[in-house]
């Protein structure tokens, strides 16, 4: 943290420094390259540039001791999985405003999805394979259940779109079930994963799924379930006229010589953790490509346009 003289707005620049697998990378995922202006490496995009920029960015906004606010750097860990990083971050330390460099193309990024985790556990009834007058096939009662999860799926991409984000997903992602050829299974555990949007929760994910199991256990014989909680991120939606907006979309306005565009990100981020704590954040970094990916990049010229714009940032709004 660097401390302002007093009397300013602070500012929390966040980004996470955990990346995902080494394993499936094309090449040596630890070996920077650069090439035709793109550095090339596991992380480079998703985030270490953004987390290189705002550690740059603060370092020449407070050179001077000028700023009347506080600049936080959180640099975190834990973003791919639960984010352990960023709350635990927040037991310690707010802020009246944060931006989070994960990348964004230079595009300000207002919103995005969040993400619920159900287990469903349907029950049936282990049996000889040669008495099925004895058993009841959990697998194939599943079978049921992943149909209407289908059904709900197309159900939610033809209802209200969020105008940013278009509508909620669900899907199944892991199925287990079985324990050999010549028995009945007793159990069929399925998770599966529905992505939300602003106006959707997990509790209002948890009635609709039950409302689909419990059709199933009324129409369909022998069919039992148990559906448990998992873990679950909120979606996020910044104010587009809040200060914290405005002032890097306008300084980004200066660098690119032209108005940003204005999106949304699919995929959750750490914006939701700190807008639920109550500081009001967007999303702004770096172009390239490859996150998660086999081949990984950043734009080096995005990363200085993002540098430029995140010092401006911070010396306007703590000043």
């Amino acid at each position: 943290m660097a401390r302002g003289t007093g009397g300013g707005r602070s500012l929390m620049l966040n980004g996470h420094l955990d990346t995902v697998s080494l394993a499936d990378y094309d090449g040596d995922p630890l070996d920077p390259q650069i090439r035709d202006g793109r550095m090339y490496g596991r992380g480079t995009f998703d985030m270490k540039g953004g987390i290189a920029a705002m550690m740059a960015a603060a370092a020449r906004a407070t050179a001077h001791g000028s700023l009347r606010g506080d600049v936080i750097l959180a640099c975190v860990a834990d973003e791919e999985h639960g984010s352990a990083g960023t709350e635990e971050v927040l037991e310690s330390f707010s802020a009246d405003a944060a931006i989070v460099t994960e990348p964004s193309h230079l595009e300000v990024t207002l919103a995005h999805k969040g993400f619920a985790w159900f287990e469903v556990e349907i029950e049936g009834r282990a049996a000889h394979g040669s008495r099925p007058e004895l058993g009841v096939d959990a697998i194939a009662k599943a079978g049921h259940f992943l149909v209407a999860l289908e059904e709900l799926g197309r159900r939610l991409a033809e209802g209200p779109a969020h105008p940013l984000l278009g509508t909620g997903t669900v899907h199944a992602a892991v199925i287990r079930g079985g324990e050999e050829p010549s028995t009945y299974p007793a159990h069929c555990r399925i998770t599966l994963e529905r992505r939300t949007v602003p106006g959707e929760s997990a509790d209002t994910v948890q009635t609709e799924l039950t409302a689909v199991l419990d059709h199933l256990a009324a129409t369909v014989p022998d069919f039992r379930y148990r559906l448990t909680h998992g873990l679950h991120r909120e979606p996020f939606e910044a104010d587009p006229d809040a200060p914290i907006v405005r002032t890097p979309t306008r300084h980004a306005e200066q660098a690119l010589g032209r108005r940003p565009a204005v999106r949304a990100e699919p995929s959750w981020t750490d914006c939701a953790l700190l807008d639920r704590a109550g500081i009001p954040c967007l999303l702004f970094g770096a172009d390239g490509a490859g996150a998660h990916a086999a081949t990984e990049y950043v734009d080096l010229a995005s990363l200085d346009r993002l540098t430029d714009i995140l010092t401006a940032t911070i010396a306007d709004f703590c000043s």
